[in-house]
């Protein structure tokens, strides 16, 4: 008997909105995906983290750290002087010239770890980044030292958004991002490792640009070469007027839901040879 290939299969945003949260945790309970990050800033943590409760230990819940979306748990007069989140460009070209106030991020991530501990009751199974936001200079020094202080190395992992060139081309599908991705995770998996902590090896799930391109393919092209301890993101839910004020890409969730409580989702990870896991290489 061939050994399936294990693969982390993450819901990104879990909280975010009521709609995400439901399809996440309905997805979760049939056993179509193995892990899901929360973003426990906004609102909808609070009042969905309920959900997560009969999933403990069945998948992985990890934290989904947001830095461009909502409001943050405390004051950042710096980097969010108006209470609100800087958009992704902002923070990375604030991030690339090393303009972030570490202080101000760090007491962030430390509010962010505390809001899931509250509401989840234990802490996160491995942390990641909302656009990833995580790798980015600054942050990624601020997340490691926090997680480390609170003796979190060797307890959690952290996703490393990156993969190798080879594999990125022979996808055909979300190349420019991935590419994008790897070049600012450039370091990210050694600083991990060094710091004492579990990451992934290979990532994909990269939504293409090109929005026709059919979900059956986008899922084929990312669980198609796969690392050693691969981890595919995804992004799917319900749509609901709180998502709809937050995130222009709509129709892709409520298609990626469906795909995924599917026939032909589970036929895909046969014909794979892959199996779903909450942690890498579990």
């Amino acid at each position: 008997m061939v050994s399936k290939r294990s693969v982390v299969l993450c819901a990104d945003d879990f909280g975010l909105a009521d709609g995400v949260s439901r399809g996440i945790a309905e997805l979760a309970e049939a056993g179509r995906i193995s892990a899901t990050g929360a973003v426990t800033n906004m609102p909808g943590w609070r009042r969905n983290a309920p959900l997560l409760e009969p999933l403990k230990g069945r998948i992985g819940i990890g934290l989904h750290l947001n830095l461009t979306t909502g409001r943050p748990l405390g004051a950042m007069p710096q980097l969010a002087p108006g209470g609100v989140f800087p958009p992704l460009g902002t923070l990375m070209a604030k991030a690339l010239r090393r303009r972030v106030p570490a202080d101000e991020v760090r007491g962030e991530i430390a509010r962010q770890l505390d809001a899931f501990v509250e509401h989840h009751g234990e802490p996160p199974a491995f942390v990641d980044g909302h656009q990833h936001v995580h790798v980015l200079p600054v942050v990624r020094r601020a997340l490691i030292e926090e997680l480390t202080e609170r003796g979190y190395a060797g307890r959690l992992w952290l996703r490393d958004p990156s993969d190798g060139p080879a594999a990125i081309l022979r996808r055909p599908v979300g190349r420019r991002k991935a590419f994008v991705v790897q070049a600012l995770a450039a370091g990210f998996a050694g600083d991990v490792r060094a710091s004492g902590f579990g990451t992934n090896e290979g990532f994909s799930g990269f939504a293409p640009l090109d929005l026709s391109i059919p979900v059956d393919r986008i899922f084929a092209a990312a669980f198609s070469h796969l690392g050693p301890k691969p981890v595919v993101m995804c992004h799917p839910g319900y749509v609901d007027d709180e998502l709809r004020s937050l995130d222009p890409a709509l129709d892709s969730r409520r298609e990626e839901r469906d795909y995924l409580g599917s026939d032909a989702f589970p036929a895909l990870l046969e014909k794979c040879g892959a199996r779903l896991s909450p942690r890498p290489g579990g």
